[in-house]
């Protein structure tokens, strides 16, 4: 079994490896906000994503779980979203991810709510 990589600033190793999921299965409009500076953030960083469909945005979320997991070791604390399609919510701790169809990212607006967030 590969190391865990959560530690110090394993938050940022983590983020890439969930980067290089999505863009491996075409994510669109990858964004890492960094919420260590947010003050009561529940987690370091969040990683926001849009799908195209209900069906990407699943594939996105499988994507994101299955290349962790193979790189790193590491498995979420917990994923929901999935059998909906409309947004997928992925906790690692310290890294949380959000896979968004459009119209439910321009809603919820994740990178408004925390705009004091460095991206």
């Amino acid at each position: 079994m590969k190391k865990k990589i959560i530690s110090k600033d394993g938050g940022a190793l983590l983020c890439r490896l969930i980067v290089e999921g999505l863009e491996d299965r075409k994510g669109q409009d990858i964004v890492i906000m960094d919420l260590r500076k947010a003050g009561t953030a529940p987690a370091d960083y969040f990683v926001v994503c849009t799908g195209t469909s209900d069906t990407h945005v699943q594939s996105l979320g499988d994507a994101v779980y299955d290349h962790v997991k193979e790189k790193s070791g590491e498995k979420p604390r917990g994923m929901e979203g999935l059998q909906k399609g409309e947004w997928v919510l992925i906790d690692y701790t310290d890294v949380i991810v959000h896979v968004f169809l459009k119209d439910r990212r321009e809603f919820y607006s994740i990178e408004e709510l925390w705009g004091d967030a460095e991206f």
